[in-house]
Parts: structure tokens; C-alpha cells; sequence
């Protein structure tokens, strides 16, 4: 365990676990949603709407800010929360998955990954050792290993040899990481569907030790059933006093089965992206603001949400700002479904502690399946 970053298990309920993470820049209750803030924002929202809402810790992108505005210039801010003014927890991935998406654009090697800049076409390296001295300059308050992610599609030979190439990148990540009383770094475990192959790769990082465990390489075009069976056959095996977090993930559905199979750590886009697409969690199901049965509907997006969009504005309004293009109407629909998914984890976080999870969990699968 880092001096940077402890880990209590509070209880569980099953195999679904609620436990708190405790950071020098504060607590962060399990299960948990991170907001995603690829470039330094969660898109269409302020520092202040996301602590109203409830956050306790986002994720920023490497890959996105090495390229734009740079790390050097971030450091030279005094880090990411002073950048941005956020004071709370920050996430920042290694940028391994943005840089294996660039398909023809980068050429992977033993050292690390040349790829061409999806902005400019400008070439760049980025390997373990600069992995990590992007996330030092960026400052975040938990960084990830630099990892190679397969798709979906790779056979067992590719995958195989893939998982090895992460472990060896993450003996490089620990050795060049200096920050430890500042920065705790994460593994991410590989092995694509194949599940001795995910053991392996779980048994190789456990041997390095890390504060805390990813589980990569999942929704990424697999059907939802072999990714949660990768989860339980996986979870178990995962050290117990470490958090675990699931990379990428994803609906409501996602997270509650991913929990009952006990992961700690969420991230997802889906909750802004949707938002801005006119698409709205709700404690009923989806709500899509577009239709036009909505014009005149006077209700709340969610007669049961307490954020500030459903307490002060109805379905018939926000449907106008979004047919008028209004930027106010994708603050407030975003707005919504971030305050939506941070109460849906703490919903998650009471029913476990209270011994009803099942209970939770049977509602949301009603309600989304």
C-alpha cells in the first residue's frame, strides 16, 4: 500500500464491497463513479456543480492533455487541480488505451508506443517512464500503469503475448515512479476474455505489489455477458484489502452487476455524451428529450431527482433548449445524469452497508434490462 493512498473494507454484502479509499486530498466512499474530464473538464460543467453533485474524485485523460495544453505547461500550474480549480481526488489514466486506438497511427515496440498526434499528425513516444512523468507533472492523486489494450478480436497468441508486454511495463512504471508519498499507481490487468490468461496477468502484478488494480480491456465491443464473466471468474482472486477498478464502465446495468461481482471503481463518458445526445437516466429508465411527446409536459425529468435541473425545470423546456441548440439545455441535461449516476452509487453504497443489495440491484435491472 502507498503512503499516498489507503484502503478500508467497510462491509460487504455477497461479493459486492463498500469500503473507503482515503487520499491526502480526501475520502472517497465505495463503490464510487468517477466523472470523466478528458481535457481537463467535465464537459459542460463546473468544479462546483460536480462537488453540489456529489463527486468525490474525476478522471482526467494523459493522453489528451500531453497533446493539449502539455503536461510541462499543467506542471507548470502547479498540477492539474490547480489548473483546473478542482481540490478533491484526481484519476488520470496512463493514456495506453487512447494511443492502442489510433490503429495504423502508432507502432508498438519493447520501449514503448510512436504515434502520430490525431490533432496534427505530429509524431510522438510515449513509454512507461514518460507515462509516468506526464501523471508526476499532471499531479493526479492516483495514477495507472502504462498498458497495451487489445481489441476484443485478438486471438489468444496475440493476447497472450500482450499481457506480457503490460507486465513488463509495469515493473518500468514502478521503478520510474517517484511521487509515492504524493501519487499512488495502479496495475491494469489484461487477458482479454480468456480467463487463464486474466489470472495470469492478475498473478504477475500482484507479485509488484500496487496499491490498487484495474481491470482493462473490457467494454470494448464485447457482449455484456462475457465481460462480467470475465469479472467473476477475475474479482475473487483480487487482493481484498486493494481497491478495484473497473476501467470504462458503463450503464446502469454495468454497474450494478460489476459491483455484485466486486468492483469498487467506476468511469464512464456515457452519462455527459448521453446527456448531450438528448438521452436522460431516470429512476423510471431512459428518458429521451427529444421526442416530441415532451413539448408539452410540464413534470421533472425525475419527479424523484433532487438535482438542481429537476427541481427547477420541466421536460418541456429542457426539450426546447435542445431543439434550439441552446448550450444551457446540455448543462442541465448533463447535469442530471452526473447527479444520477453519483446517487445511483450511493444508493449502492447504503444497500450494501444495510444488507439489501440484491434487493437495489434486482430494481435497476427491471427498470434498464
Amino acid at each position: 500500500m502507498s503512503d499516498a493512498l489507503q484502503f478500508h473494507l467497510e462491509h460487504t454484502c455477497g461479493q459486492a464491497r463498500a469500503g473507503m479509499i482515503t487520499t491526502r486530498r480526501g475520502s472517497i466512499p465505495t463503490p464510487v463513479f468517477m466523472p470523466v474530464g478528458t481535457q481537463a473538464t467535465v464537459k459542460a460543467l463546473s468544479p462546483l456543480e460536480l462537488e453540489e453533485a456529489g463527486a468525490s474524485i474525476i478522471l482526467g485523460n494523459t493522453y489528451h492533455l500531453y497533446l493539449r495544453p502539455g503536461h510541462e505547461l499543467i506542471r507548470r500550474f502547479g498540477g492539474l487541480h490547480r489548473f483546473m480549480a478542482w481540490d478533491r481526488p484526481i484519476l488520470t489514466d496512463s493514456g495506453g488505451f487512447q494511443v492502442f486506438s489510433l490503429g495504423d497511427l502508432r507502432t508498438i515496440s519493447e520501449e514503448g508506443v510512436e504515434f502520430r498526434s490525431h490533432l496534427d499528425g505530429s509524431r510522438h513516444f510515449i513509454g512507461p517512464e514518460q507515462a509516468m512523468d506526464i501523471q508526476e507533472a499532471l499531479g493526479s492523486d492516483i495514477m495507472m500503469a502504462f498498458d497495451e489494450c487489445p481489441p476484443s478480436t485478438a486471438d489468444y497468441q496475440y493476447v497472450q503475448r500482450s499481457l506480457q508486454l503490460t507486465t513488463r511495463w509495469a515493473e518500468r512504471c514502478l521503478q520510474a515512479w517517484r511521487q509515492r508519498d504524493r501519487q499512488a499507481l495502479f496495475g491494469i490487468i489484461q487477458g482479454g476474455l480468456y480467463q487463464d490468461l486474466r489470472l495470469q496477468s492478475l498473478t504477475q502484478l500482484m507479485e509488484l505489489d500496487f496499491p490498487g488494480y484495474a481491470i482493462g480491456g473490457l467494454s470494448v465491443g464485447e457482449p455484456p455477458c462475457q465481460m462480467y464473466e470475465v469479472i467473476e471468474n477475475l474479482a475473487p482472486h483480487m487482493p481484498a484489502d486493494r481497491p478495484r477498478y473497473l476501467m470504462g464502465v458503463g450503464t446502469p446495468v454495468d454497474l450494478v452487476e460489476a459491483v455484485a461481482r466486486g468492483v469498487d471503481m467506476f468511469d464512464c463518458v456515457m452519462p455527459t455524451r448521453n446527456a448531450r445526445n438528448g438521452t436522460l437516466f431516470t429512476s423510471t429508465g431512459k428518458l429521451n428529450i427529444k421526442n416530441a411527446r415532451y413539448a408539452d409536459d410540464h413534470e421533472p425529468v425525475d419527479a424523484r431527482c433532487e438535482c438542481y435541473t429537476c427541481r427547477t425545470f420541466s421536460r418541456g423546456y429542457l426539450r426546447h433548449l435542445y431543439r434550439t441548440g441552446e448550450i444551457l439545455g446540455l448543462r442541465l441535461n448533463s447535469l442530471h445524469n452526473i447527479h444520477y449516476y453519483i446517487n445511483l452509487m450511493q444508493q449502492i453504497r447504503g444497500a450494501i452497508l444495510e444488507n439489501r443489495f440484491d434487493v437495489l440491484r434486482d430494481s435497476v435491472l427491471d427498470i434498464y434490462k
